[in-house]
């Protein structure tokens, strides 16, 4: 599917910890000025620096794993701008081009043949009473994950949907995830796998014990509501790179983001089932 959107003004968003991605980054820079493409380049862990320039940005290249991709899908959701990632992570379930071969693809690209594909976004809030009362907000590609902390027991979660209460979950935890988000974390769990393109949220307890071990698929638009009880502090965290110790009472909320995030794809529409299979050698 050809596109008619110009990529005039591309940056590229290196790893700081590999340094095959500074190098590799330097070569495309050359390869794309070289065409007439204005170009910005930063590291993907200077988010300051990168969300300063992102949204002057048509298109962001993301050179790392999934890791990389995830920090680019929410800085560049804001502003609409395409993600495009280059795969130098060990699994890469989100980029769609090989480090060795990535000038035919872009060059592809820069003559308008891509297709775009939108998956959703989580807003995650943290409600703390108190004076003054705390809120966290953060954005989730993948997952928000409530966990026990270092002692090996479980905990509670009172879950509601929509305001209506479900269950309480008995377990080590609770994953909420995207479709996005269901071939990481929530797949180890056992939940299933769902079209990444779906805007459904996904919701499945971590060894859950004489509670609800059933994954639930939630309509799109829904909003998750978590209360934890313990007695002792446990753990949240959005996308693994953001880190919450929760109090007691704290009330966490989730629901389908305004954003979404746009991946950039040269590969057919059957390229997931074919990348699943792939990385997990079925």
């Amino acid at each position: 599917m050809t596109m008619t959107q110009t990529f005039t003004t591309i940056g590229l968003l290196h790893h700081p910890k590999k340094p095959e991605s500074l190098t590799l980054a330097g070569q495309m820079a050359e390869f794309l000025r070289a065409r007439g493409r204005r170009v910005w380049s930063g590291s993907a862990w200077d988010e300051p620096e990168a969300l300063a320039n992102v949204a002057d940005l048509d298109l962001l290249i993301t050179l790392g794993g999934d890791g990389t991709m995830l920090r680019a899908a929410r800085m560049g959701s804001c502003y609409s701008v395409p993600i495009l990632g280059i795969k130098l992570g060990r699994v890469s379930f989100l980029a769609d081009v090989q480090p060795d071969h990535w000038r035919e693809p872009l060059a592809r690209l820069l003559d308008g043949d891509y297709w775009l594909e939108e998956r959703m976004l989580l807003d995650v809030s943290v409600d703390r009473g108190g004076e003054p009362p705390v809120n966290h907000s953060y954005m989730a590609l993948n997952d928000v994950v409530i966990s026990r902390g270092s002692l090996a027991r479980l905990i509670n979660v009172d879950t509601w949907v929509d305001q209506s209460y479900l269950t309480s979950y008995r377990a080590d935890g609770v994953i909420v995830a995207t479709p996005t988000g269901c071939t990481g974390y929530a797949m180890a769990a056992g939940g299933p796998i769902l079209p990444p393109e779906l805007k459904n949220i996904l919701l499945l307890p971590i060894c859950p014990h004489l509670s609800l071990d059933r994954a639930v698929v939630l309509s799109q638009g829904a909003t998750v509501s978590l209360r934890v009880e313990a007695d002792y502090p446990a753990i949240l965290t959005v996308d693994g790179q953001f880190e919450i110790m929760l109090a007691e009472d704290d009330r966490i909320e989730v629901r389908a983001s305004q954003h979404v995030s746009k991946f950039v794809h040269m590969q057919d529409r059957a390229y997931f089932y074919r990348t699943l299979m792939e990385r997990l050698r079925w």
